[in-house]
């Protein structure tokens, strides 16, 4: 068998997640310490840093870094990275704390402690600069620049050690892997051409067929599910993996298809985030990235093959996992199966072409779904979830 790609750095993984005695006395110094509450996005990233994600990666970007990142995609010192990992407070925060300082990193849902960080540099950035680099755009309708603008004005930088998985196993259980995870199983089922399938949806007919495509080329496929936080209205990580594990066990071959998540939000950066997902898959060992249409975007901001042609732009070798471009993909009656736009060559009378946006719509409105859009099984699911979203609750007044 051949040998997984490597991670990404072309050295080992690493994990900055502490464990045993060592993490029981960082939990208790991390009880001394100043405490930054950190946004669900930095949770996320906190979380990728700890189980090796986000390999090679020490910490959170400095100034340097950021700006290298943002303008020609590399850290200061040449390391491939399309978007900057970044940690941000308030200026009135910041002031507050020294260099060289030790804090105390935690969830402002719960205030539970994610990490301690040695504050190494404090820098104050453009938000708008990054915005245009990274999203190609400062209008505000982008979650992701949205996001950007409403963070903190000062970014913090430094080494991490980190402390918690921030609760993904738990909610999740086997369903949330780490990178050593994904790689020794790949090694236990003899595979070293693997396609991640990136997904922060349910899985319709379209998806499958591009998987479908991946198997017919690779040993398997890891599909690859966000647990993070989406925008408002997208459907929840719990109710998509349902709907993914019921297509998996209905209509794929066992031994060609893995499931699993990751911890991060989407940023809904389109071509930047294409390469951000295919950097950590690589970490996880898969050695291809399925790359359809509007990869990672949002609304009209990004070309549909944008994402494609990103994979051109950089150095052969930023990195070692490849991309599988797949052209859009749809149910063509008149070829009578799923096609894409290199293999069918009827009209889009014939074709059969619907947004996840335009499911989500159907399925809140009750409208009937075309069975050639969605496997039964994964309807069944999400029509349960949105007939709940109708019910009311038990303090619903009358």
């Amino acid at each position: 068998m051949r040998p997984l790609v490597q991670p990404h750095g072309g050295g080992e993984l690493r994990p900055l997640l502490l464990d045993g005695a060592e993490a029981a006395a960082e939990h208790a110094r991390a009880a001394t310490l100043p405490q930054l509450r950190v946004s669900s996005r930095e949770r996320g990233d906190i979380v990728m840093l700890g189980i090796g994600g986000f390999t090679p990666l020490e910490g959170f970007m400095g100034g340097a870094d950021w700006r290298s990142v943002c303008d020609d995609m590399h850290t200061a010192g040449g390391l491939f990275w399309p978007i900057p990992i970044t940690l941000s407070t308030s200026t009135t925060q910041a002031a507050a704390l020294a260099v060289g300082q030790d804090i105390a990193l935690v969830d402002s849902d719960d205030g539970h402690v994610l990490a301690t960080m040695r504050v190494d540099e404090k820098y104050s950035i453009d938000k708008s600069r990054e915005c245009v680099r990274v999203f190609k755009t400062v209008d505000e309708a982008h979650p992701g620049v949205r996001m950007v603008m409403q963070q903190g004005e000062v970014n913090l930088a430094g080494p991490l050690k980190v402390l918690s998985r921030g609760g993904f196993p738990e909610k999740y259980g086997d369903l949330f892997m780490s990178p050593q995870q994904t790689r020794k199983l790949f090694a236990s089922l003899g595979w070293s051409r693997i396609a991640a399938f990136q997904t922060r949806n349910p899985m319709h007919r379209s998806h499958e067929y591009l998987a479908k495509v991946a198997v017919e080329v690779c040993d398997g496929v890891l599909v690859h599910s966000l647990l993070g936080a989406l925008k408002p209205g997208d459907i929840p990580a719990e109710v998509r993996t349902r709907a993914i594990g019921a297509l998996a066990r209905n209509y794929f071959v066992p031994s060609t298809i893995v499931q699993a998540g990751y911890p991060l939000d989407m940023r809904y950066a389109g071509p930047r985030e294409a390469l951000l997902h295919a950097l950590f898959r690589q970490n996880y060992g898969c050695s291809h990235l399925i790359v359809g249409r509007d990869h990672a975007g949002v609304g009209s901001f990004y070309g549909p093959f944008e994402a494609h042609h990103i994979f051109d732009e950089i150095p052969d070798d930023a990195l070692q996992i490849r991309p599988l471009k797949i052209d859009v993909s749809f149910w063509c009656y008149r070829c009578g199966g799923m096609a894409s736009g290199r293999t069918c060559p009827h009209g889009d009378a014939d074709r059969l072409q619907v947004s996840g946006t335009q499911l989500r719509k159907w399925l809140s409105e009750g409208h009937p779904v075309p069975a050639e859009f969605s496997r039964p099984e994964v309807l069944e699911i999400l029509r349960e979830y949105y007939a709940g979203l109708d019910r009311p609750g038990p303090d619903a007044t009358r």
